[in-house]
């Protein structure tokens, strides 16, 4: 698990809050396969309170995510 410093100083966000997109740094960012069978889902909005409704291709186009099997 990553360190909540070590986030918000490279990533700009605290934890529970990072979206997928916007950050302080380039890093990775990964979607996870099985969210592309949903039309529409959830995603963190800059804080633990926020969230925002996005379809799984255009959160994809956006945040530049590789469609990986990360549910393991």
């Amino acid at each position: 698990m990553a360190d909540a410093d070590a986030i918000k100083a490279t990533l700009g966000w605290a934890i529970g809050g990072v979206p997928p997109f916007c950050h302080d740094a380039d890093v990775p960012v990964f979607l996870d396969e099985t969210l592309r069978e949903y039309e529409e889902v959830w995603a963190a909005a800059g804080t633990p309170e926020a969230v925002f409704p996005i379809a799984p291709d255009r959160l994809r186009q956006l945040s530049g995510a590789t469609v990986a099997d990360v549910a393991e």
